[in-house]
């Protein structure tokens, strides 16, 4: 039985509870009241109206859903006992129908087993009669609240499908749809491309947006190598193939990669890791098209787009004399700079969003993103760029114990990063081979870190680069905390 709504000792206006309300930047959410009780019907929308929130009311369910369909209501907060359509088969229709509201249900002493029904089947919470008016405001604010997060996340996720979707890649930022435009324009055409930008910007994924954008008239596929993995000798036979007999392993002829890719795009990257004799038999195939294999005589042509990627700048290593000028110009015929991720900022909400749904647990919804969690992420630096977000977020989905990521859920790195290096200065105060010691260990650690970022993470390249054994450079990379995931390609 449905009891009479006890008023509250403060006035009807409740300003405090709008006050608490617009803090929470909830201005102007809109709530349905559906209670066949008139007066009761009044009682809630005077508790609750006001600057921050504008409230309807309606009488039955029936009505109910004719609003719910002509307009979008934040909160719906309904009572079970109601003639025509139940408060229940209200809940069962926005299920159905899946609307984005939240739905209170209010209930006498007497329905508390249906109430409890109903948050089975997807109530937000249930409030007894009579109703504790500071107890329902709570509700509503803290409904309020998560039901703006849904909200903001289901804007991104149409924002990834339509506006701010480019192949493979996401981005609001003006620069990178200076770079969307370029690609569309150069899609059609066997132009080389150059793409320069920090370790983990997604230079590959552009590479393949290029690609997929010049499906219409390259129909081949693209094939991707990186030239800073492997030695001079092995590089050459990937690339250009072997014969049978060329060398005492190439015990049957093998195509290479510029084979592979025929008709298609070659995508090499860390191009400016290739060696000098390499150098030049890449300008010559860029230059006529044509090779021969490892041991071979026989010249091959092919129709390849090339791509060459870098994380370095190629002219600065033409003037450091490392690498070919004239190569230089053969690669740097259409050039595109990708933006580190702290200069786009926009781009780490959709980004992060992005990231919940790709690593979304077997028969869950992807995790929302706390307000206060995406401060934290937006205040980072991500001196990993893209790369180092994707990893944080993986680690975050994995790790939390609800539906909502907290900053706690961060890796330690994004939640305490470490303060910038102070210029090295000379403290007479400090013993010598105490100075030699703090200086021999900030240069060992800078050295691990650029050895891990050329080797993109590979425990065994880095140790063959640092002169040491992969147990000791484990070991270091142990002691000074590195995260050698955030130098994995993307």
């Amino acid at each position: 039985m449905a009891r009479t709504l006890q008023t509250h000792p403060e006035p009807a206006t409740t300003p405090r509870a709008n006050e608490a309300l617009a803090e929470n930047g909830l201005m102007q959410r809109r709530i349905l009241i559906v209670e066949d009780k008139e007066a009761e019907r009044q009682l809630l929308k005077g508790q609750l109206e006001g600057p921050a929130l504008v409230v309807d009311t309606v009488g039955e369910g029936v009505e109910a859903l004719d609003r719910l369909d002509s307009r979008s209501y934040s909160i719906v907060i309904t009572d079970l006992k109601m003639p025509r359509l139940s408060g229940m088969q209200l809940i069962e229709e926005v299920q159905k129908r899946r609307l984005p509201v939240t739905v209170i249900v209010t209930t006498g002493f007497g329905g508390v087993d249906e109430a409890v029904q109903a948050m089975r089947l997807g109530a937000y919470e249930f409030l007894t009669k009579p109703i504790d008016v500071e107890r329902l405001r709570l509700v509503v604010q803290r409904a309020l609240r998560e039901r703006g997060l849904q909200d903001e996340v289901a804007a991104l996720r149409e924002q990834m499908r339509d506006k701010y979707s480019f192949h493979n890649i996401l981005s609001k930022n003006p620069r990178m749809h200076q770079v969307f435009d370029l690609i569309n324009h150069v899609a059609s055409t066997t132009t080389t491309v150059l793409i320069e930008g920090e370790t983990g910007t997604g230079k590959e994924q552009v590479a393949r947006a290029i690609h997929i954008a010049s499906a219409p008239v390259r129909n081949g596929p693209i094939i991707a190598i990186n030239c800073a993995a492997l030695p001079e000798n092995l590089l050459e036979s990937e690339l250009f193939g072997h014969e049978k007999g060329a060398f005492t392993s190439a015990v049957t002829q093998r195509r290479g990669r510029f084979e592979l890719a025929d008709g298609g795009t070659l995508f090499l990257d860390e191009v400016g890791d290739i060696p000098a004799a390499m150098q030049a038999k890449l300008l010559r195939v860029l230059q006529d098209r044509r090779f021969e294999r490892v041991g071979g005589t026989e010249s091959l042509e092919v129709d390849v787009r090339v791509i060459g990627a870098t994380n370095r700048s190629l002219l600065k290593l033409v003037k450091d004399g490392t690498f070919r000028e004239d190569l230089y110009y053969r690669l740097n015929v259409v050039k595109i700079d990708l933006p580190p991720l702290r200069d786009r900022p926009e781009d780490v909400p959709l980004l992060a969003t992005h990231f919940t749904q790709k690593f979304v647990r077997p028969g869950e919804p992807p995790k929302l993103i706390a307000p206060e969690t995406m401060e934290v992420l937006l205040s980072y630096r991500w001196p990993g760029n893209i790369r180092e977000l994707e990893n944080a977020i993986e680690r975050a989905s994995v790790t939390c114990r609800g539906d909502c990521i907290r900053p706690t859920d961060l890796p330690p790195d994004v939640l305490t990063p470490n303060a910038p290096k102070q210029p090295f200065v000379i403290d007479l105060e400090t013993p010598l081979p105490q100075l030699l010691r703090d200086v021999s260990a900030d240069i060992e650690q800078q050295y691990i870190r650029k050895a891990l970022k050329k080797s993109h993470g590979n425990i065994g390249r880095c140790a063959t680069i640092c002169g040491l054994s992969r147990r000791s450079i484990s070991a270091k990379i142990a002691e000074y905390q590195i995260n050698k995931t955030m130098f994995k390609e993307v």
